[in-house]
């Protein structure tokens, strides 16, 4: 005749579903709080990619003065490349144009195409032949 022994019953350690409900439900009110306060730092952060852009483009408008004596007024004779926008799929924040251009200087505008913290102002920077960089419009 065969002897069956019983293993004692182990419980294994861990935390119930109500518990990571607590924890994530904790979490996510810190995030809500915390988030109001982290807008204008990723709204600076985020026009960090229109300076650099309108700065290039000043670049390539005073290397196009000193060949042909004058400011250009098309980006593509330039040889700027607009990134894809973000509202085209890309990762693009901002659109760069230039507004005008003259023998005696130009005036060029990185507009943002996303309300950083949905108080429907776009954020604009601008540049001038002076390397004059400023923001317009604060979002």
């Amino acid at each position: 005749m065969q002897t069956l022994s019983f293993y004692p019953c182990r419980r294994l350690r861990g935390f119930s579903l109500p518990e990571l409900l607590v924890v994530l439900v904790i979490i996510g009110i810190l995030v809500l709080i915390a988030l109001p306060n982290l807008m204008p730092l990723i709204s600076r952060a985020k026009a960090t990619e229109a300076q650099q852009q309108l700065t290039y483009l000043h670049t390539l408008q005073r290397s196009n003065f000193y060949t042909y004596s004058r400011y250009s007024s098309s980006l593509d004779e330039l040889g700027f490349e607009q990134s894809r926008l973000v509202t085209d799929g890309g990762q693009a924040n901002y659109l760069v144009e230039i507004v005008e251009a003259t023998e005696h200087g130009f005036r060029a505008t990185a507009t943002a195409v996303v309300d950083f913290d949905g108080d429907g102002v776009y954020n604009v920077w601008e540049i001038d032949q002076d390397k004059n960089l400023r923001e317009t419009v604060k979002d």
